[in-house]
């Protein structure tokens, strides 16, 4: 897209625009962005908010009913979810980015690009399960396309998964033996 705009001076200057910053006013130094009608994403609308994992305990519970899994660029628990839960709804992520991925600005970026991809695939999540991914620091790198295709991987992967797994089992009370 070719895109014409008058400065403030008088004239005039071309910007060929592909998605990214490519030119500033060279006065004032501000960044102009403009998407094209191509560009602009389609999402499901949905997003995480019921279907994250939040209570360090449900992280706990997950990892001890599930065995690791691995992709190209990260791990994934999946565990069923047990029937004394009563505020579960439906199916829950939870997204696990450790220091050893880098400092906390990239630690927030490797979260924010999966949450989004999560987000845009929320309806692939498996029902009754809780899926638990670790990103690898590559994931901070990767094209978001390709991360994209990794989590519906998953995502399907994990549907098939929780199809063989036994159904959900209820909690014990503590302190009581059967």
């Amino acid at each position: 897209m070719l895109i014409f705009f008058s400065l403030a001076d008088g004239g005039r200057r071309s910007w060929f625009e592909t998605g990214s910053v490519q030119d500033q006013f060279p006065s004032r130094g501000i960044a102009m962005d403009i998407a094209s009608p191509s560009d602009q994403r389609f999402s499901s609308g949905r997003s995480l908010q019921g279907a994250r994992l939040r209570k360090h305990a449900d992280y706990q519970r997950a990892y001890a009913a599930s065995r690791k899994r691995q992709s190209a660029s990260m791990s994934w628990f999946l565990a069923p979810q047990t029937v004394a839960i009563k505020s579960v709804t439906g199916p829950r992520v939870g997204l696990t980015v450790g220091k050893v991925l880098g400092k906390a600005h990239e630690r927030n970026r490797i979260k924010r690009r999966m949450r989004e991809a999560l987000r845009r695939h929320v309806e692939l999540l498996p029902p009754g399960c809780d899926l638990i991914l670790h990103p690898r620091r590559t994931v901070l790198t990767l094209d978001f396309k390709k991360i994209e295709a990794e989590v519906v991987r998953i995502l399907h992967q994990s549907q098939t998964d929780a199809a063989r797994l036994p159904p959900p089992r209820p909690l014990r009370a503590a302190g009581k033996t059967s």
